[in-house]
């Protein structure tokens, strides 16, 4: 018997924490905590510490399978890769470059990404490349790449521990972030003082020194509120606003549409608290904001986004160790994802596609001439699919559980003229192609995720993956040399040194420098340390700039046929689209049906007892479910997870639109709640 003991980082949720992979004869049988990873520090959540359990499950993809009059059969991998290569050549022959899009993975390495999104490029000549952050922090990467010159996160998970006051927006990181968490309470435990801004009646809320239960989609009212009260108390710092920003002016002008009457009406706060706050946050010596999808999932998410970065800027508390602003990612490898330009308007490092001197440096590496016209976002593939776009490669993403209004996901998928996934589970997604490519899992690839602090680590190969699955590196360069592209790369670490050549804040990054807990970009050279905080003495785009954000309730309010608002999200044993989690004997134990959670006082109206099967339909379907009752909601609404595919809660979600960053409002729309009658 042999015994192997292998370190590599989880597969959930952005804080990247260290694992031990027990293998025994080439089976994964247990996951440990890795005592010396400086981000998990010998702690994981219940994901971590089971995130073995999925990757031998039978139900994993073993071979290439292809439709045939709806009917998927088996094929050798050189008949899938002619397949494959043949019918997206054949959409843009036909159509043009842009009839092919891609949607690249926020769970797949970073040196997957990176070649995705090359292969899309210099493939088809087209700027089609998307990938989920779409979905949950696409209004982080606009607004704050806008306002400070870079959208990542401004400071490192240790900073957190010695913040005095910590201030989450819209983040219930006990349940999504439970590692980070850990590190908010060791600041509470010194004396930091603890608010949450949310609707809901979280763990966090529960544990903070001040709840603000605002109303659905009012951040920008009571954030507006904060600032104009530290105005008017003179608590701003007017010589960094005079150094280091610019636009203050509009900002203050604008600030005479929020009398605090109207922003506490409006989100619901009494006047006296938000001027209790920010007079916390004004006076705080080290402030941290921390915000997740609760201000992003919004038809106004990157004005959202926008607001607090004005916040940060007033009060000079960004820049500085122990304070910032601190998006947290949702998926393992979602700010890598983002990192090597698997985005329609930028390339490996946030380089603009629209810059030719950006585009001629990949051009002469690249040996292509690539397009210079931003591409689809993942929403717009959607609405164009059967349209303007003909051909659709998706790799390990699953649009029919994670995506706004999902019949019609369905209905526009299934108008393609030619639709590939590449994941290692039948998906819900992967169940609607045409050809479906079984990949491998965190635990059989080696290669790099960067987690939610910028940190970039190894991830190292524990097993093999099962039957005839190649790893996404393997299968992106199998594809590529059938398109004539010249992805000769010895493994991961080549494609990471040429990533690094083209990519300043890559540029100091090897495999052989992350051997010993990571680096957090930027990284410029090979003898830099990496940087624990962003902005400091400058932004990086020069000085800050202040935006106002422009206000706009939710697109879809309750009325006298749709009374409730919906509210989707996250829970603590289950991850995104349940593909792993719910294959995990552990965590689906944990929680295994779907379900609702409804005040009280709502259920009392119509009649419903706990655990009472529910009927909750929106103007886009219905879905019927387990109640459950709770005043962690508020009367009036209800909080669905979206994990469940069986009560999948996006067939009732709807497409509005943030303008920018053309993310879907998940968080407020109309809903009705009945009891399903018994049959």
């Amino acid at each position: 018997m042999k015994i192997d003991y292998v370190k590599t980082v989880c597969p959930y949720c952005g804080c990247g924490c260290g694992l031990i992979l027990e293998v025994v004869d080439g089976v994964i049988v247990k996951t440990r905590p890795d005592k010396d990873h400086p981000v998990s520090r010998g702690s994981l959540c219940i994901k971590g510490w089971n995130a073995h359990e999925f990757v031998h499950h039978p139900d994993r993809l073993t071979v290439p399978l292809l439709k045939k009059q709806g009917k998927f059969y088996e094929i050798s991998w050189d008949e899938a890769i002619d397949v494959a290569t043949t019918r997206l050549r054949q959409a843009a022959d036909t159509y043009g470059p842009d009839a092919v899009a891609g949607l690249s993975s926020a769970r797949c390495s970073n040196e997957e990404n990176y070649l995705f999104q090359k292969l899309i490029r210099a493939g088809f000549h087209t700027n089609n490349v998307d990938h989920c952050a779409r979905l949950c922090h696409g209004p982080t990467a606009a607004a704050m790449a806008r306002a400070l010159g870079s959208g990542a996160m401004t400071n490192s998970i240790d900073d957190f521990t010695g913040a005095d006051l910590v201030i989450m927006f819209g983040s219930n990181a006990a349940e999504t972030h439970p590692i980070i968490m850990g590190r908010i309470y060791e600041a509470c435990a010194k004396g930091a003082t603890l608010i949450v801004v949310d609707p809901r009646t979280t763990e966090p809320a529960k544990n903070a020194d001040i709840h603000l239960p605002l109303n659905f989609g009012s951040d920008i009212p009571l954030i507006s509120g904060m600032i104009g009260h530290i105005l008017d108390k003179g608590l701003a710092d007017q010589s960094f606003i005079d150094e280091q920003t610019q636009d203050f002016e509009a900002l203050k002008d604008s600030l005479s549409e929020w009398p605090m009457e109207r922003a506490a009406k409006i989100c619901g706060i009494a006047p006296d608290m938000i001027e209790k706050v920010a007079q916390l946050y004004a006076k705080a010596k080290n402030a941290c904001v921390v915000f997740c999808m609760g201000i992003t999932q919004h038809s106004c998410g990157t004005a959202n986004v926008h607001a607090i970065c004005n916040l940060a800027m007033l009060c000079n508390q960004v820049g500085r160790p122990f304070a910032g602003i601190n998006p947290l990612r949702g998926q393992n490898n979602v700010q890598g994802a983002c990192d090597m330009g698997a985005l329609p308007n930028l390339l490996p490092g946030y380089q603009d596609v629209t810059n030719s001197d950006v585009r001629a440096k990949f051009e002469s590496v690249w040996k292509t001439v690539l397009p210079q016209t931003p591409g689809l976002t993942v929403t717009e593939v959607t609405a164009a699919a059967g349209e303007k776009v003909h051909a659709l490669y998706i790799m390990a993403e699953n649009p029919m559980m994670s995506d706004p209004d999902i019949n019609h996901v369905r209905e526009r998928l299934g108008k393609l003229d030619f639709f590939m996934v590449q994941d290692i589970f039948m998906t819900e997604t992967a169940k609607l192609a045409d050809l479906v490519l079984p990949g491998a899992c965190f635990a059989e690839k080696t290669g790099t995720f960067t987690n939610t602090e910028r940190r970039v680590q190894l991830l190292r190969r524990a097993s093999l993956p099962p039957g005839d699955a190649l790893d996404d590196f393997t299968i992106l360069c199998r594809l590529a040399k059938s398109l004539g592209l010249d992805f000769n790369y010895k493994d991961p670490a080549a494609v990471m040194d040429e990533l690094a050549s083209l990519t300043p804040i890559y540029g100091g990054i090897n495999f052989e420098r992350l051997e010993s807990g990571g680096l957090l970009w930027p990284c410029p050279n090979p003898d830099h340390p990496g940087t624990r905080y962003l902005h400091k003495g400058s932004f990086s785009r020069g000085k800050g700039l202040f935006v106002v954000p422009e206000y706009t309730p939710p697109q879809e309010m309750p009325d006298q046929a749709y009374p409730l608002t919906l509210v989707t999200g996250r829970m603590f044993s289950h991850y995104h689209t349940g593909t792993m989690t719910r294959r995990s004997a552990t965590l689906n134990h944990e929680a295994d049906k779907p379900f609702a959670q409804i005040h009280p006082k709502d259920a009392k109206v119509h009649g419903i007892s706990q655990g009472d099967p529910v009927r909750v339909s929106t103007r886009r379907g219905s879905i019927v479910l387990a109640a459950r009752l709770t005043s962690d909601v508020r009367p009036g609404s209800l909080f669905i997870p979206f994990h469940f595919s069986e009560a999948p809660a996006n067939a009732l979600t709807h497409e509005a639109l943030d303008p920018v960053s053309k993310i879907p409002e998940f968080k407020a729309c109309a809903a009705k709640l009945e009891r399903e009658k018994s049959k």
